[in-house]
């Protein structure tokens, strides 16, 4: 798993970039929500540009205005499919094609190894476990595993993507 040293760009999403959150989290990007706020807030576009500021995050946002506000601290995310956001991250410079696993996808928590008793007692992990690395979210609760849904990322990721 690697390092997390905090010298990589943070980033916090707005509702409507969820997909987005989660691929990042998967390529190992320090990523929260909006989801994370309570609902309904009318001055939630001014507590994310706060947050981002507060927190030395990048707001990613699909309001054209909300982006506009933020300045050098927000991008505004093109309509698309999200590998077509992913890759305007990579052209901004801003992120790096990678698929590390290292996050929960949920919440954002780092992953740990897994112990034997947790991977034993999550009833979804596979049966042959020979090859596979596990990881847990201490958070969630929940056990990752590089099986052949991160082998499918990594494809889409290294086929899309320039």
């Amino acid at each position: 798993m690697p390092d997390d040293s905090g010298d990589e760009t943070r980033f916090i999403a707005d509702r409507m970039l969820g997909t987005l959150t989660r691929y990042l989290r998967f390529m190992g990007y320090d990523t929260t929500s909006a989801n994370r706020l309570a609902e309904g807030n009318t001055k939630e576009d001014t507590l994310l540009l706060d947050m981002a500021s507060q927190e030395n995050r990048i707001l990613l946002t699909r309001d054209a205005e909300l982006a506009r506000r933020g300045k050098e601290r927000a991008v505004f995310v093109r309509p698309g499919n999200v590998m077509d956001q992913v890759q305007q991250l990579i052209d901004a410079g801003l992120i790096e094609r990678r698929l590390t696993l290292s996050r929960c996808s949920l919440c954002n928590t780092l992953l740990r190894d897994a112990s034997h008793g947790e991977i034993s007692g999550a009833d979804y992990a596979p049966r042959d476990r020979d090859g596979f690395s596990f990881f847990w979210c201490e958070h969630c609760k929940k056990l990752y595993w590089n099986g052949s849904h991160g082998r499918q990322l990594e494809e889409r990721l290294g086929k899309i993507l320039k």
